[in-house]
Parts: C-alpha cells; structure tokens; sequence
C-alpha cells in the first residue's frame, strides 16, 4: 500500500510540475542529438584516418608481430574489408579473417620479421600449415601469407600450385604505400560471390 501510495503521490505532483517532465525530455533530446552528432563524426573521421592509411616498410619493420598483423587488418579495411584479427596462441594459421567487397572471404597468414629482409626467409612449411587449414577450417577463397621478409625459392612455386597468394616484402611495400587495393595486385581471384557491387 506504501509503494501504491508512493506511485500516486508522485503522478499528482508530475501533474501540477508537468513543465519539469517538458524540460527534461526537451534535455533529454538535446542530449541525444548531441551524442549521436558526435559519434556521426567520430565514425565519419575513422573512415578518413583508414582511407589515409599508410605505412613505409621501415615502419612495418619496427612493429611488434602482433601489431603487424593489426596492421595488415587495417589495411585490408583501408581497402573496403571487412577484416578481424583472429592471430595469436591456437589461431590454426589464420592471422586475419576479412570478407572483400565480392563477398570473397580473406584468410591472412602474417610472417613478421624483425630483420626485414636479413630475417629468417618464409619457406615451404609456413605454407604447409597455412594450406592445411584455410579453406579447410577457415573456409577460404583466397589465401594470402604477408611478410615484411623474402620468400625462399622453392616457396614460391609450392604457393603457386597450392593457389596461395604470396605478398613479400616488395608487394607489401607497394600494397602499404597506398597506391591500390591488395585483391588488384594478386591474381588470379576466384570469381565474386557477390555481384552487386
């Protein structure tokens, strides 16, 4: 009966108040807009910041692996994916997960070294592992192993027959710098799975 009475004591008083309930929703939508104005350009900023991202390879070369990879995610973002970073202890070869603009779905293997191209090269058993679990586990289209490094010799055919895409150290420089989207430097793509963009 107490909370009864409580209620109807504080409706009577709203009816004879009944402007503070105008100011505090007229508040209230200020307010609102306020907030919403701001994280219109909050969102409207990060778009411009990604599409001016750019990096150089000695700045890649200075990241921390795990940086690297949230590197090659923004990247692949600066370029209309929509991309994760997944990397890390029991990521099954898989560093970042992105799906392009066709709707292909991306399954990045980073390969960071600390000492460029003096670093210890990417070979044949990096692509094993990358090859037997992207499309596998991961349900890849299009596999792609980064590196800020070299590639041995007989990498580069064993990728080539196994349909993995190879970005070294010069493609990275090149795909970083900004001058085109990474699906335009790599070929062949299977086809969209969207053709409506």
């Amino acid at each position: 009966m107490v909370t009864v009475g409580a209620v109807a004591a504080l409706v009577q008083w709203l009816l004879v108040h009944w402007w503070l309930l105008v100011i505090l929703g007229v508040a209230a939508g200020v307010g609102g807009g306020l907030w919403l104005r701001q994280r219109q350009q909050r969102a409207a900023w990060e778009r411009v910041k990604a599409a001016a991202l750019r990096f150089s390879l000695q700045q890649i070369d200075a990241l921390h692996w795990d940086a690297f990879e949230f590197a090659v995610r923004d990247l692949l973002r600066r370029d209309g994916c929509t991309a994760e970073k997944t990397g890390g202890r029991g990521d099954d070869g898989c560093d970042v997960l992105g799906t392009d603009p066709q709707g292909r779905r991306w399954v990045v293997q980073c390969k960071h070294r600390k000492d460029g191209l003096n670093g210890k090269p990417v070979g044949v058993p990096d692509l094993q592992v990358l090859n037997g679990t992207a499309r596998q586990i991961h349900g890849a289209d299009v596999v792609v192993l980064v590196t800020n490094g070299r590639v041995t010799k007989t990498a580069w055919p064993w990728a080539r027959d196994q349909k993995i895409h190879v970005v070294d150290r010069h493609a990275l420089g090149e795909w970083a710098s900004g001058s085109r989207p990474l699906w335009e430097t790599l070929s062949p793509l299977p086809p969209p799975r969207r053709t409506d963009s």
